[in-house]
């Protein structure tokens, strides 16, 4: 490769002319205060009620269109899901065109076309526009709502809310929702297998005719276009939009609890505790202490250097990350909400820092320098984000359906600055309700609640509730189910091999191969797993035909390939490996003499035995069936335990043996769900396959 020698040697005299003439021992001044010009966006409305805004920029040979639909949020009720599903079918073609057909047409033009029942975003080269305008209207004004697309839909959020109900991180969402909010109301509602097969094609199209209206909707044209060009597209696509008003309904009030409490959710197989502690809050982007409650959350938990993370991560260890937010809302009241996930052993302490860090920012003033810090971050943050056309079209609609003063962005940076120690107090005695606190806790009950129902703090004792994984309040859960007589690690591992075959017929078992497929955010996964009893195990990964990953295991020696490298593995990598081997784990882990029947606990509704394999193992046993349900391996990572749940459904016969038919992972909250398409018993393998 040749190397321009006289570029370099230009850099390096560059950076030594710079070095030489900065001064180095003094801080450098800042420059003046950005000023930020939106500028007044063109306005136009066009007889059904659709208000359109346009902002010329002819920086970039691009444009995109933005639409939003300010209607009043909705409790969909008994059929929760709905205006998921029906934004799931929004934007896939139309009466006019199919979907295959109109996405390639999309692709084809370098484009991205969005749609839901809030609204929509596209984006292309300027040339493209009208095109664009047409396209999006057309899926927009006459989406084909069919019950083949709707049955798939139905399909795909069944199993997202499956595979939701053994994550932690999911539950703990529902529940803060449902706790802070109410099941009744349009934010604490839930989605349920029941819920969603409620919905029909029928429901789908009103649904779609009452909400998806002109009346109360703002689009934002932005980019290299002119004003003459726009009114004349838009007006010829959006026009035939039938005018009509969404219907309204009140809402619910959402307040907060009379003291301070603990809320507790027992998941059994939660390696890691879901923390937050929330309250009640009234705020508007129009008040005059939203720019203040920026900068406060901003100091408390809004940032790296925030003040629980700072604590929780930097000083004790307990977390990765911690984080806090104060939302608003003009329809309705929203929460403050400071989060964490942390270990079992911490989360007591964890508790107790977050509040203590809601108590300092309440009685102590913050520093100057953490002031300063913050303003400028935030600010900095806020600038780049101007960049993003997106961005710029957000804050025009905002001006004009959140009340706001027209150079309520021009005043933006001013506002901040504005803010003081003073203010900052203020806020976290206004909005931080120390005395008022939910605190909602998630996790493993048999290793967390007996510390946390002895939390005291300001001298009083923390009362603790319990809750179901939908917020319906519990009775104490019980941890104590005794483990039947005689029962033993070894008995239930033997129980499980008679359980999908017997020992007679696992023998005559020389090789299996399976193939899987799951879908993770629109796109295929295709997974295939080969066995042999002579202790070798391929497992590939692939995504639209594509290797992600690939695995390969062969009497001692290891690789596996990472987009395209290989790397052989040794050490820890490779005695995981070897684990993964065995046609039968089960049968491998009845050698090892450290096996802990630690207890009975519930999974998902269903007592298992809980058999410790290893430090970083643990399989779960139905005590009724006897197969195994679920499996838990951790890791350490960066100080952080990271954990991944694998859980065993839908178990058939083939050739004699039960196998699995659905097998979902979950990683925090990802949960990839897989099903088996092909199972291939003593057929199908051959040595060459562990090359």
């Amino acid at each position: 490769m040749k190397i321009n020698i006289t570029i370099i040697f230009a850099c390096l005299f560059a950076a030594t002319l710079a070095n030489a003439q900065i001064d180095r021992s003094q801080m450098p001044k800042p420059g003046p205060t950005p000023v930020i010009n939106l500028g007044t966006p063109e306005t136009f409305t066009l007889d059904n009620g659709l208000t359109v805004l346009i902002v010329e920029n002819h920086k970039l040979p691009r444009i995109s269109i933005s639409l939003t639909l300010d209607n009043s949020p909705v409790a969909d009720g008994n059929k929760a899901g709905i205006s998921s599903l029906t934004s799931s079918l929004m934007g896939n073609g139309s009466k006019n065109i199919a979907k295959d057909a109109f996405n390639q047409e999309v692709d084809f033009l370098g484009a991205s076309i969005n749609l839901s029942t809030e609204g929509g975003y596209a984006q292309s080269l300027s040339k493209y526009f009208e095109r664009i305008a047409q396209l999006m209207s057309d899926a927009a004004i006459n989406p084909n709502f069919t019950q083949e697309e709707l049955d798939k839909e139905k399909a795909k959020l069944i199993e997202n809310v499956k595979s939701g109900e053994s994550s932690a991180a999911s539950v703990a969402s529902r529940v803060r929702n449902v706790l802070a909010y109410g099941k009744n109301h349009p934010y604490g509602e839930y989605i349920t297998e029941q819920t969603i097969n409620n919905v029909s094609l029928n429901d789908i199209k009103s649904y779609y005719s009452d909400f998806f209206t002109p009346a109360n909707a703002y689009m934002v044209v932005s980019g290299d276009v002119k004003s003459k060009d726009v009114k004349k597209i838009i007006k010829k696509y959006f026009g035939s939009w039938i005018p009509a008003k969404p219907p309204v309904f009140g809402i619910p009030s959402a307040n907060d609890v009379q003291f301070t409490q603990i809320n507790f959710v027992d998941m059994p197989n939660a390696v890691q505790s879901e923390l937050a502690v929330m309250n009640i809050i009234d705020l508007k982007m129009a008040d005059e202490d939203y720019h203040a409650a920026l900068i406060t959350n901003y100091i408390f938990g809004g940032a790296f250097s925030s003040y629980i993370n700072m604590n929780l991560r930097e000083k004790n260890g307990y977390t990765y990350g911690a984080s806090s937010s104060t939302s608003q809302n003009k329809w309705t009241r929203s929460t403050f909400r400071a989060t964490t996930k942390v270990r079992n052993a911490v989360t007591d302490s964890a508790v107790v820092e977050i509040l203590n860090e809601m108590k300092r920012i309440r009685t102590e003033f913050v520093s100057d320098e953490d002031l300063s810090n913050a303003k400028a971050k935030y600010l900095g943050n806020f600038i780049m984000a101007t960049e993003n056309p997106q961005t710029i079209a957000s804050y025009a609609i905002n001006v004009r359906t959140q009340n706001l003063p027209a150079d309520f962005y021009e005043n933006f940076i001013s506002k901040i600055n504005a803010v003081t120690k003073e203010d900052v107090q203020r806020i976290a005695n206004k909005y931080f309700k120390l005395n008022n606190a939910r605190i909602v806790v998630v996790g493993k009950g048999s290793e967390v609640l007996n510390s946390l129902e002895n939390i005291t703090y300001n001298d009083r004792k923390i009362p603790v509730f319990y809750f179901d994984k939908y917020g319906q309040k519990i009775n104490r859960p019980s941890f104590n189910k005794p483990i039947p007589e005689g029962a033993s690690a070894q008995n239930v591992l033997k129980d499980y091999i008679e359980a999908i075959g017997g020992e007679a017929t696992l023998s005559k078992i020389n090789s299996i191969y399976f193939t899987a497929d799951a879908e993770v955010q629109g796109m295929n996964l295709s997974l295939e797993t080969k066995k042999t009893a002579k202790n070798q195990w391929l497992q590939e990964v692939k995504m639209m035909g594509n290797t992600l990953s690939k695995q390969v295991y062969n009497n001692g020696k290891g690789y596996a390939i990472m987009q395209g490298m290989r790397m052989d593995l040794e050490d820890s990598m490779l005695k995981a490996l070897q684990a993964e081997a065995y046609l039968f784990p089960e049968k491998n882990y009845l050698k090892k003499e450290n096996l802990i029947l630690s207890s009975i606990e519930s999974i998902n509704g269903e007592d298992a035995f809980v058999v410790k394999i290893s430090d970083n193992k643990t399989n779960y046993y139905s005590v009724n069936s006897g197969l195994k349900i679920q499996e838990i391996n951790t890791q350490e990572v960066n100080g952080q335990t990271i954990s991944s749940t694998i859980s065993y459904n839908d178990y058939r016969a083939v050739n004699g043996i039960l196998i699995p038919y659905t097998i979902s992972q979950n990683m925090g909250p990802q949960t990839i769900t897989f099903t088996v398409t092909d199972v291939k018993v003593n057929t199908g393998v051959s040595d060459s396959d562990f090359n």
